[in-house]
């Protein structure tokens, strides 16, 4: 069947105006990072499942592969269509309504092309807490959160995506709707289906729409800046703050200080509240026994750390806007590289206890090899997850580098990874852009049982080729 016959039975599907295939279509077809771009047979934006099911039905029909889109902010090339201009790029940004909140169940089901800011408001507005949060919420998707199980700053409380997910609906490969959306927490009635699509980056079934956990919100909220003389003294930090905060402790980023220059570089605007230090560690601390209480317990830790050396200053925020300010801070570090030009950029996880040693043995490793290069070392050290990015030294131009260099990086950080027993893919996800890593370094059993499961759910390879596997 000809292409011009599935762009017909799409717009019947979904209506003429929901189908594009023609004009400027880069806001789909061009990843965040400007890495990856591809030609799309056509966009099709459904309205509502049962559309969904019917685009996977037609799509099925005439043999053509699926890509599904949220919100576009991934970082690994798993969301835009190949160059062959034969893909069908399925945005599920129509998809963004609330079907219900359950305050007495604390669970909240929406559907899958709702922005997380939307969803984070939502709970707001009931006075509850949905806690994934990340730097791209103002334009990511719940679907895409769920189907690259995106970890975030709150990890280290809350758990990844796939904590905060008790159900979910999906249309399978076929176009047949799975109705999972449970909202109870003890469910054994066979496989975790929910499980299998959660993480698989759309290559097993597209989410629809999803049930989620929600939480009391706390009576206080405290965040501060800590320096650190070495990130050995940061894990302690981390250790003594866990020790006398319990699971208050909610947050507990790192940043290295050229992550923090490169932001005073790009963004002067921007208060940074402490001098330039080698690590800078944000703090956050939420407490259900109100202000004054949780403020006294905070700022007995940063001054008994303060006493042993562990930190050497420490700025604690004094209203809501200066917490958000030294979020902001962080979360402007990913911007502030792009601003730098192309970079290496690695999301991996290690044991907490391994990454002084690991940072200390890697970066003198890529000094050597790579002379000049200059590291971009931040994030979420409280759940072992970071940022450990490679920036060309000066005067070199990043594509040329990025281009030269790329593989062997990436080599030389994976191997050190790998003798560690981290994982070179924390939060991110495969996509396109570390398959062959996968394919290297996954064991062989485990590979064997992501490809039975692949082809039983998706015998003919259409949902999102090319990616993971």
């Amino acid at each position: 069947m000809s292409d011009h016959a599935l762009l017909a039975a799409l717009r019947d599907a979904v209506g003429p105006a929901q189908v594009l295939s023609d004009g400027d279509l880069s806001a789909w077809e061009l990843d965040w990072r400007k890495r990856w771009r591809g030609k799309a047979l056509a966009v099709v934006r459904p309205g509502s499942t049962a559309e969904v099911a019917r685009v996977l039905q037609l799509c099925a029909a005439h043999g053509a592969s699926i890509v599904p889109q949220g919100g576009n902010t991934g970082l690994v090339g798993g969301g835009v269509p190949d160059a062959s201009g034969r893909q069908v790029l399925l945005s599920l940004g129509r998809m963004n309504r609330m079907r219900r909140l359950d305050a007495a169940n604390l669970t909240i089901t929406v559907e899958a092309g709702m922005v997380l800011q939307a969803l984070q408001q939502a709970a707001a507005d009931a006075g509850l807490l949905f806690p994934l949060s990340l730097a791209a919420e103002g334009s990511c998707t719940i679907g895409g959160n769920l189907a690259t199980n995106a970890g975030g700053t709150q990890v280290l409380r809350y758990g990844n995506a796939r904590e905060l997910c008790l159900g979910l609906e999906v249309v399978t490969a076929q176009g047949e709707v799975w109705d999972g959306l449970s909202g109870l927490r003890k469910d054994n009635t066979g496989y975790d289906l929910r499980d299998l699509f959660i993480g698989s980056e759309g290559t097993l079934g597209v989410i629809t729409a999803a049930t989620l956990k929600l939480h009391p919100r706390p009576a206080a909220s405290l965040t501060a800046l800590a320096s650190c003389a070495s990130l050995a003294n940061g894990v302690q930090l981390l250790g003594r703050a866990q020790s006398m905060l319990g699971a208050g402790l909610t947050g507990f980023e790192v940043m290295g200080e050229f992550a923090l220059q490169l932001v005073r570089q790009h963004f002067p605007q921007l208060p940074q509240p402490l001098p330039p230090s080698p690590w800078t560690v944000l703090l956050e601390y939420a407490d259900t026994e109100g202000e004054a209480r949780a403020r006294e317990r905070f700022e007995a830790l940063l001054e008994a750390t303060l006493e042993d050396g562990l930190i050497t200053d420490a700025a604690v925020a004094e209203s809501l806007a200066q917490s958000a300010a030294l979020w902001h801070l962080r979360e402007s570090i990913p911007l502030a590289q792009s601003e730098e030009g192309l970079n290496v950029k690695h999301d991996i996880a290690l044991p907490v206890s391994a990454i002084p040693e690991f940072c200390e043995h890697t970066d003198a490793a890529l000094q050597a090899a790579f002379p000049g290069v200059r590291l971009v070392n931040f994030g979420h050290l409280g759940d072992g997850n970071l940022h450990y990015n490679v920036q060309a030294p000066v005067g070199t131009p990043p594509d040329q580098f990025l281009a030269r260099h790329e593989h062997a990086i990436n080599r030389l950080v994976f191997d050190a990874v790998q003798r560690r027993a981290g994982s070179f893919s924390a939060e991110h996800g495969i996509g396109a852009l570390k398959r062959e890593d996968l394919a290297a370094r996954k064991s062989p059993v485990a590979l064997g049982m992501m490809r039975a499961i692949k082809q039983a759910l998706d015998p003919h390879n259409r949902l999102n080729p090319g990616r993971v596997l």
